[in-house]
Parts: structure tokens; sequence; C-alpha cells
């Protein structure tokens, strides 16, 4: 098959779809043979339906045929990460814990609305169990490896969403992030995912992890996530929580660029441990946007690290969830969730509101910091993808941490829910793709991917796993 179809993306399919050179027919077995191809060395994928993707896709090739498709995203093969509910196929969520016969009967918001704009959905992605960690592996579903290099981790833990879209198993793919895990993955993987604010995506079943948790898009272009996030975005009410409806099309105003932006730089929010070859990397992303017209300004944005008050909440939410099963489902659960759990549970209520005081000073802070900066940009991560099997990389303290201390950039704007991406800026010596993030001011989505795209534009990736 040809590596320009496998790694076309949403937008040029649909393209092709409009214009007749192609049909959404072709495209899905094109997908499914290279998810048949390399899944087995990867372990991307828990769940493929080809049956159903088929059978979508030429209704699909039928509703272009009369000129007359459905929704935006008619024909475009996307898969689902394995936290997210989908009709007719098992959300094991990586846990021993999940009863594997369901009831399967419903989709989740962000899957409903795929399906009313045509999208084709072929399949579930892995994860770790329950999201838990950086990293993905579990029992269920074990190793799953990043395709740059097969020794190492694509992150988590929206790792299989994003090991597949850089392995060219599909364009599209939901992703969800409780604390990094769509930035995390991406910036491993070398793709785009952004974590709009809180409340933009509406998410149904309440994540665990409450308002620290997102559901978003993960795609090779900034503009397919664009689009995908204009459709996952339309509402719910099956989320109290969902902002309310602005019939926002993240497609418009892409290429407005950051000419004229005053954007800040830092390297390590003024306290984080950062790889050499990582800071080398986002110091020359940096710099392109000096080239695209804005003024970037080094500086911190000025709080502590932030991690007791992340711990406390995301702790005390794994408790909550977890905490009342019974002790033998609990006892299949990975030990150092047991671990979490039992400190959760341990947690004084005046600790828990205490950090809840913590996070609305954080989130005052950073309101005010972009009353003068458009766009902040850190590393997306503080090392290079490591070894499969590992929760830390080498090196680095291997305690109860588990995650926070190599990826200090990620969790801070999930207390504060700021929307905020991962895109590519470049490789290790090693070959292994660096990620640059770009964080926005409350509810300016818009500002995250006109950066993203105006980078983008200014410096496409073109390279691709030697697969």
């Amino acid at each position: 098959m040809s590596d320009d179809l496998i790694y076309m993306s949403a937008t040029e399919l649909l393209a092709l779809y409009k214009s007749k050179e192609l049909s959404p027919v072709e495209a899905t077995q094109a997908v499914l043979d290279r998810v048949h191809d390399k899944n087995e060395a990867i372990n991307a994928f828990n769940v493929i339906d080809d049956e159903a993707a088929l059978r979508d896709a030429r209704a699909s090739e039928a509703r272009w045929t009369r000129g007359e498709p459905m929704g935006r995203l008619d024909g475009v093969p996307t898969s689902i990460k394995d936290l997210v509910i989908t009709k007719g196929w098992p959300t094991l969520r990586g846990s021993l814990t999940t009863d594997p016969d369901g009831p399967w009967e419903e989709d989740a918001p962000c899957v409903e609305r795929l399906r009313e704009h045509g999208a084709v959905l072929f399949g579930k992605t892995t994860t770790p169990e329950l999201g838990w960690k950086g990293i993905t592996d579990c029992a269920v579903t074990g190793i799953t490896r990043n395709p740059w290099n097969l020794d190492k981790t694509p992150g988590g833990s929206s790792g299989g969403a994003s090991a597949a879209l850089a392995a060219g198993m599909g364009p599209l793919a939901i992703g969800s992030d409780g604390g990094g895990s769509i930035r995390i993955p991406c910036g491993f993987t070398g793709v785009f995912g952004i974590k709009a604010n809180y409340g933009r995506v509406p998410v149904y079943p309440e994540s665990a992890m409450g308002n620290v948790s997102h559901v978003g898009p993960m795609s090779r272009t900034v503009a397919d996530s664009a689009l995908m996030l204009t459709v996952i975005s339309e509402p719910d009410d099956r989320d109290w929580t969902a902002l309310p409806y602005q019939n926002i099309d993240y497609t418009q105003g892409l290429g407005g660029g950051v000419e004229g932006m005053k954007i800040a730089y830092s390297r390590d929010l003024g306290y984080a441990r950062v790889d050499s070859e990582v800071i080398a990397a986002v110091d020359k992303a940096a710099k392109v946007f000096i080239e695209l017209g804005a003024e970037v300004v080094e500086c911190d944005p000025g709080f502590d690290n932030p991690k007791p008050i992340f711990r406390t909440h995301w702790w005390a939410g794994a408790a909550g969830a977890l905490a009342g099963l019974p002790d033998d489902k609990k006892a299949l659960l990975e030990t150092e969730l047991q671990e979490i759990v039992a400190e959760g549970q341990d947690l004084p209520i005046v600790d828990y509101m205490q950090a809840q005081t913590a996070r609305s000073q954080l989130c005052r802070q950073m309101r005010a910091f972009h009353q003068t900066y458009d766009l902040l940009l850190t590393p997306a991560l503080a090392v290079p993808a490591f070894d499969v099997g590992l929760l830390q990389p080498p090196g680095w303290p291997a305690d109860n941490t588990y995650w926070t201390d190599w990826t200090p950039f990620s969790f801070p704007f999930n207390l504060t829910q700021q929307p905020a991406c991962s895109i590519p800026c470049g490789f290790t010596s090693d070959g292994l793709p660096v990620g640059l993030q770009i964080v926005a001011a409350n509810f300016r989505e818009d500002l995250v991917l006109r950066g993203a795209q105006a980078y983008e534009t200014a410096r496409p990736i073109t390279e691709r796993p030697a697969l």
C-alpha cells in the first residue's frame, strides 16, 4: 500500500472524497491493512473491528457518491481510546477489574458526535490501567511500544492512540488527559494533540479525576485536530460541567499567525529538571516564533511546583473511584495503583480543602499572567521516551512520585484547566521526537491552535518511523 495514503491527513482525505479521486472504502481498507501489518509489533489496539469499519465506509462512500456527505468527518477512519465508552465494543480500561461482558450499550459524547459526523470508527487503542500512569502497559493488553524505537515507551495514558498515529494506523484518534495523557504520548511519538479547556468537550461518564480530566483530539496535523475539536465540542446534556456551547469552528482563523503576539518561553517553569537535548530542541522552536513576528520573552510564570496540589486532587480521585471495590477486585489492581488508592483514602479532608485553596491561587496567577502574554511555550516533557517496562526514566527518583517528576510541564495546566497542546519540534541524537507545549489563557483554544499552526507551517516535520 502507498505510504502517501497511509499518512494522509483527514483534511486531505475529505478533499479527495469530494473530488471522487478516493473512496472512504479504499482509505479505510488501507488503514485496516496497516493495522493488521504493524499492530503485532506496536500493540496500539486492543479492539479492531474490520466488519463495522467497512460497513460504515461503504455507507459513507454511497453518501459521497450522491454528493450528500454526513457532517464534517464523513468517511475518515478514527480510533477511540479504551477509557472512552463505545457502543458495541468493550471498554476494559486496561483493568482486570472490568467485566468484559459489559453490557456495552452507550456511546460517550465524543463518540456520538463522531458518528453523527460520519467518522468511520475502526478500533480502540490501548491504555494503562484506568489511565493512571504516563506509560502504556497493563495486565489486560501488555506493553505498547513507540514506533520510533520499539524498545521505548510511547508514553501514556493515550499511548496506543499516539503510537497508532505515528505508525500510520489512522489519521484521527480520541485521547484523554488527566495530567498530561494526551500531551505526554504526543511528545514521545512526534504527533499533535490538544487538551482543550476543561468543559469544552463534554464528558460522560465523569472521570474519577473530576475537573482535572479532559477528552480531546489527537492527529498528525494541527488542522485535523482543529476539525476534530469542532465536532467533539458539540453539546451533550449528560455532562453537567460542560461549558455553554458556543458553536466555534476551530478550523477558522488557523492561518492567522503569531505576528504581534507577546509570548513567554520557560525552559523549566523555574523548578523542573530537564534533559539537555530536550532544552536544545525547544530553544530552537522558541526562536521560530521570533522569526514569525512574535515578541518572545524568556520568563517563568512564577508559581512553585504544584505537584503536591495535583497529587492531592489525583490521589483523592483515585480513592473515590476505587476504594469501594470489593477486596478481591481491589487486589487485581496494579500494586502502585493500590498504593495510590490507599494514600488517597488516608488524606485528611483539611488537606484536600487546602489543596483546593492552593489550586485557586494557581488559577488566578495564570489568569493574571495571560493578561500580559498571549501564549506560554515550554517543553512538553522533561525527557525523551525511555525504555518500556519502566515507570520512571533511569536516574529519576524511584519513589511514589511515579510520573509527576518527569512530566512537570503538563499537570499544572490540568489544575488550571487551560487549553494546551504538544506539537513535535525536533529529535534527539537517538532519533526520538521532542515536543513543544503551547499554553493559552482559559477558553482560548483558538490561540493555541493558531500558534501551533504557525509553527507547523514554518517547521513541518516530515520524518516518519522506519517500520
